[in-house]
């Protein structure tokens, strides 16, 4: 059986399926205190003016599923002593000159806020990339390690890790490094295929293909009746203009709150951003996927992060059910609560609308020169 997400205010927006259950897990967003210093011109295009630099977070979350007395993390940031990572991975941060910097693991994280590091059963990597792997080392053998389909092949074929890998045999050695393969994801959330985690439909993994071998979002239940969810996006774009505006959802007449200034009681026009959008409209995303400075795409397989992308947006037109929270979106950081407080109340407290559009204020230099 399925429930149908349907905004009724919004005529235009085709329904979207998703397994019906009427459990939920306890969502508790972390900052990592990771911060990436990276050019925009890396990460998409085309260029808008003074929006030429990403300072960047990277968002772990603590899903916990009470009912069944079950913890599991989804992601970890950057591991604290960052130039400890593989060798290549260090090698590539100072040959891009990135300004890496990371505070505190998640595990020293957890343990100040006395969570058990032994109760957490998985970490589950939205993807392989040097910023979301942290050091699982850091956490008991207990926990087990899940990757997404296609990881295994890459990176430990027959079993023995490849020549100068990219993930450190430490992060898994003598824990259960356990795959989510293609066919796991035997059932839908919207275009999505999703994998139950806890077999309860309360936690979906969202298979996400594109931006890295393995690439998975996921999904977490915050309330029942009604439904309200938490996507948790991973790299699955790396800024919300990537994604916004769309069809479903345009820019709208008028912005609040006011994303140039977030305390000016006075909304935004949104036609100022038109004015600087590439075709000049208020209908498709600022964004598209850019490049590195060698030329290569910054996504393994481009056409599937497109689609992986098409299918987001019919997703987060279903804003007053779905929060969309990407792993590196410094906006949202200005508008929620982090870990230990717990994000399930979120349309509660209005995070979605006020999230939404708050990566306009990005383009204030190109609006106000």
């Amino acid at each position: 059986m399925s429930n149908i997400l349907s905004p009724t205010e919004m005529g235009q927006i085709p329904p979207i399926e998703i397994p019906a259950s009427s459990n939920i897990v306890t969502v508790r967003v972390i900052d990592t205190t990771t911060r990436l210093h990276m050019p925009v011109g890396t990460m998409f295009d085309p260029l808008i003016k003074g929006h030429t630099t990403l300072a960047s977070p990277s968002y772990s979350f603590l899903i916990e599923n009470e009912r069944l007395e079950r913890k599991v993390l989804y992601d970890l940031g950057t591991q604290q002593k960052w130039q400890e990572q593989a060798p290549c991975v260090v090698d590539m941060i100072r040959t891009y000159g990135w300004d890496v910097r990371v505070e505190k693991d998640v595990a020293d994280i957890l343990e100040e806020h006395r969570v058990s590091l032994s109760a957490i059963e998985a970490i589950i990597w939205g993807h392989w990339h040097w910023d979301h792997l942290g050091d699982p080392s850091t956490f008991p053998t207990s926990t087990d390690v899940v990757v997404g389909p296609g990881f295994l092949e890459e990176f430990l074929p027959g079993g023995k890790p490849i020549e100068d890998s990219p993930i450190k045999e430490e992060y898994y050695k003598d824990r259960n490094l356990r795959e989510i393969s293609e066919a796991h994801f035997n059932l839908k959330f919207g275009e999505f295929a999703a994998f139950d985690y806890f077999g309860d439909g309360s936690f979906l993994l969202i298979n996400s293909p594109g931006h890295a071998i393995g690439h998975m979002c996921a999904l977490a239940r915050t309330t029942t009746n009604p439904d309200t969810f938490i996507f948790m996006g991973g790299d699955i774009a790396s800024h919300a203009g990537e994604f916004r505006p769309t069809k479903y959802v345009p820019l709208p007449s008028l912005i609040s709150p006011n994303p140039l200034n977030f305390l000016s009681p006075k909304p935004c026009p949104g036609h100022l951003f038109e004015s600087i959008h590439p075709q000049r409209c208020g209908n498709s995303p600022f964004y598209r996927m850019g490049t590195w400075p060698d030329g290569d795409p910054t996504n393994e397989d481009v056409p599937a992060a497109v689609e992986s992308q098409q299918k987001l947006q019919l997703v987060d037109a279903h804003s007053d059910q779905v929060f969309v929270i990407l792993s590196h979106d410094e906006n949202v950081g200005d508008v929620i609560d982090f870990f230990p407080k717990i994000a399930n109340g979120w349309k509660e407290l209005g995070w979605g609308d006020k999230a939404r559009w708050m990566f306009l204020g990005d383009f204030k230099e190109a609006i106000t020169e």
